[in-house]
């Protein structure tokens, strides 16, 4: 696994709240229930897309998590810089210090271009475009299929 599980979750949480930004505030136990995720971990998570301006938090009943800007203003590369950092980006496939075109290590050439492409795609995916996907039909976020409209295709 490239991204971490923390970098994971908040990806999926971020994706939740946009597909359901028009219901206000997202109800952190909601998003944990539905993706699957620990509370607890999940809200520490959540903290961090707080702290970086990404969401915006909010206590009490009606309390919850909500985007701090448009989906359409929030990529990828965004989310994962707030958790994970910037190194899958920037560094070394192997991690090792210095890697670069005087002295490359064995996978250097490959990996250049596949982080190039990378971050390419992270900085043009937006919040917005992983939100209306994850709206759709037969697109999911947690281990478990949730068909939101199962009864009415007769899908298990």
């Amino acid at each position: 696994m490239i991204l971490s599980k923390s970098c994971i979750y908040g990806i999926q949480s971020a994706i939740y709240v946009a597909a359901h930004d028009a219901d206000g505030y997202v109800s952190i136990s909601q998003i944990a229930s539905e993706l699957q995720i620990s509370f607890h971990f999940l809200t520490k998570v959540l903290q961090q897309l707080t702290q970086e301006g990404i969401m915006n938090s909010y206590r009490g009943p009606r309390g919850g998590v909500a985007l701090a800007k448009g989906s359409a203003d929030v990529s990828l590369y965004d989310l994962i810089a707030a958790i994970d950092g910037t190194a899958i980006f920037t560094e070394c496939m192997l991690g090792l210090p210095g890697c670069g075109v005087a002295e490359p290590c064995p996978a250097h050439d490959h990996w250049t271009k596949l982080r190039v492409e990378l971050t390419g795609i992270a900085k043009r995916l937006s919040l917005k475009d992983l939100g209306d996907k994850a709206s759709e039909l037969n697109v999911r976020l947690a281990k478990e299929f949730r068909y939101a409209t199962s009864q009415t295709n007769g899908l298990k």
